[in-house]
């Protein structure tokens, strides 16, 4: 059972690596901290963008990476 909770948490590690990895820079420097106002106003449908998904998808296998380890040390 350790066993394979152990190589789902690998899998998941490596799923959040390379999910954070293929994601865009979010800060503009500057320029990002001024217009912050209208980027929120103008990205309405941002939510349907590949970076919005692939953020959503980060949390959720980030959360199953924090149970599973849990789950890890629960059982050690």
């Amino acid at each position: 059972m350790v066993l394979a909770i152990t190589i789902l948490q690998l899998l998941c590690g490596v799923v959040v690596i390379l999910a954070v990895l293929l994601q865009s820079g979010k800060s503009s420097g500057l320029s990002g901290a001024i217009g912050g106002v209208a980027d929120t106003f103008m990205a309405k449908g941002k939510a349907k963008t590949f970076d919005a998904k692939l953020a959503n998808a980060t949390k959720w296998i980030g959360a199953v990476f924090i149970v599973l380890t849990l789950i890890l040390n629960i059982l050690h």
